[in-house]
């Protein structure tokens, strides 16, 4: 069921939820109910509507993965937002608590990534290979502390699990991440990599609209590098 407390933002048009770590977006072979399921079933009660209710997925972020998601409760909003990420008019900043490792300040990051069905991970290379595609990235270091840095990440492209594969391949896994090279999970089965913020121009009202998720509750690590 869907926490309210989880909307940061909510008209006619758009609905912005802060996901929580291990809900998945939108459902899948595991059957699990999606927060898309719960959007739907929110706007559902809500606005006591009958049959069934429009609700457009924007983008997606990885399951074990916390932040920002925007939903679409129109098809003009929907097909608007659409074109925006394309454009790249909608922009992403991520946080991401990474293994502390000597690399520079800040970085723009360029590699080719190619999605492995098999594993569905992300093989990382560093010059354009047959149907790989093109992944870029600037990350700054905010803070160190004695075994992790924060970072925080602006996104170029939008590539299957692009920030948990481009920090690995410059030995950066983020914390928790077994799957790109973490030394070992997080006990809630989620990685720290967090969808913090938003910009973008409303796609209606053509207000600015800027966002951001909290970092998560209970957590010291996300607590010491943020405070």
């Amino acid at each position: 069921m869907l926490n309210e407390n989880q909307i940061l933002f909510e008209d006619n048009h758009l609905l912005i939820i802060n996901k929580k770590a291990g809900q998945i977006v939108q459902g899948d072979k595991t059957g699990d109910i999606s927060l898309l399921d719960e959007v739907k079933s929110y706007i559902k009660n809500k606005y006591s509507k009958p049959g069934n209710v429009f609700t457009g997925l924007v983008h997606r972020i990885d399951r074990p993965t916390s932040g920002i998601v925007i939903f679409a409760k129109t098809s003009k909003a929907l097909s608007r937002l659409t074109e925006m990420l394309k454009k790249r008019e909608i922009k992403k900043t991520y946080w991401a608590v990474v293994k502390k490792n000597e690399i520079p300040e800040t970085q723009r990051l360029i590699h080719y990534l190619k999605k492995n069905e098999k594993n569905n991970k992300a093989i990382v290379y560093n010059h354009f290979t047959d149907q790989a595609k093109e992944a870029i990235l600037t990350y700054t270091i905010v803070k160190k502390s004695d075994n992790y840095m924060l970072l925080q990440i602006d996104l170029e492209t939008g590539r299957h699990h692009q920030i948990r594969a481009q920090l690995s391949a410059i030995k950066c896994p983020i914390k928790g991440d077994l799957k790109y090279g973490a030394d070992r999970s997080n006990l809630d089965g989620s990685i720290n990599l967090l969808a913090r913020k938003i910009e973008f121009i409303h796609p209606v009202k053509k207000e600015k609209i800027i966002l951001e998720a909290p970092i998560p509750e209970n957590d010291n690590l996300w607590n010491s590098l943020v405070n």
